[in-house]
């Protein structure tokens, strides 16, 4: 199933209506969930706190109604449960997550501080959820089919490009798929690279598409080498996109990060919702 966190924010509420509408695609099950301080969800019907733990579920259970009323205004054909669930809201989530295909959160929610372009919770699940997380910070305006990934060549950036792939191929959209470098000199300039080098990083863009663009072959691919920081590339690249898809971590961060550089800058600042995919699990 696909699973959506809603927490009565403007951003849950279109988290909600993305998640929705993936979910029709794909003919899964939407669940769609709140947290709640544990010990309100287990107040018993009589103690000191009985009145502020009724108030506590009063709303979250408002905060899923308008959640199912929006899901229900778009998607009315989409299975939809719902649930509350126990705890803080990222370590819930991280859980929930591992019966889901599908995460998906708003960038930003009730609680953050004006100001910050990523909530606390959209930051805290993303790279450490055992599914994909889609975080929805911006929706795609409607007809522009064109999904963008982001590809290093790296092992752990493979579930990224699959993951792509195939929502290129359930959405019907074109995929762009752009690999970024940067060569530096001494004293900071740029360096261009030579004939043969760019040979090489065309192989390698090619390389880390093909068995993908083989089992998807209606999928229409362009490629891009573009000399640049990813972070700056691939924004660029998002404006107008449906869709942005990184995985967790990249080639040049650091091991033992949940979260590299690259991804979480574009949490921070892609124009569109960004799918970041963790690396293949090992058996």
């Amino acid at each position: 199933m696909i699973i959506v966190g809603v927490d009565g924010s403007g951003a849950g509420l279109e988290a909600a209506a993305w998640a929705a509408r993936e979910a029709a695609l794909r003919g899964t099950p939407l669940r769609v969930v709140h947290s709640m301080p544990k010990w309100a969800s287990e107040m018993p019907p009589h103690g000191p706190y009985t009145d502020v733990a009724r108030w506590m579920r009063e709303g979250a259970d408002t905060v899923v109604a308008e959640a199912l009323d929006r899901i229900g205004e778009q998607e009315g054909d989409v299975a939809v449960e719902s649930a509350l669930l126990p705890g803080d809201a990222r370590t819930a989530l991280i859980k929930a997550a591992e019966e889901a295909e599908l995460l998906v959160v708003g960038n930003h929610g009730l609680g953050g501080f004006r100001g910050l372009l990523l909530g606390s919770v959209a930051l805290g699940v993303a790279g450490r959820a055992p599914s994909p997380v889609v975080v929805v910070r911006a929706l795609p305006v409607e007809g522009r089919r064109r999904i963008v990934v982001g590809v290093d060549g790296a092992p752990s950036n493979a579930g990224a490009v699959e993951f792509a792939f195939a929502e290129a191929a359930l959405h019907d959209a074109e995929l762009h798929a752009v690999h970024a470098w940067r060569g530096l000199v001494a004293g900071g300039f740029e360096a261009a690279a030579s004939a043969q080098e760019e040979d090489g990083l065309r192989a390698m863009l090619s390389e880390a598409l093909a068995g993908p663009a083989r089992r998807h072959p209606e999928v229409k691919v362009t490629e891009h080498v573009v000399n640049g920081h990813p972070v700056e590339v691939l924004k660029e690249a998002s404006a107008g996109a449906g869709l942005l898809v990184v995985g967790s971590r990249g080639r040049g961060d650091l091991a033992g990060l949940v979260l590299g550089s690259v991804s979480n800058a574009l949490l921070q600042h892609a124009d569109c919702p960004v799918a970041v995919i963790p690396p293949p699990r090992e058996r």
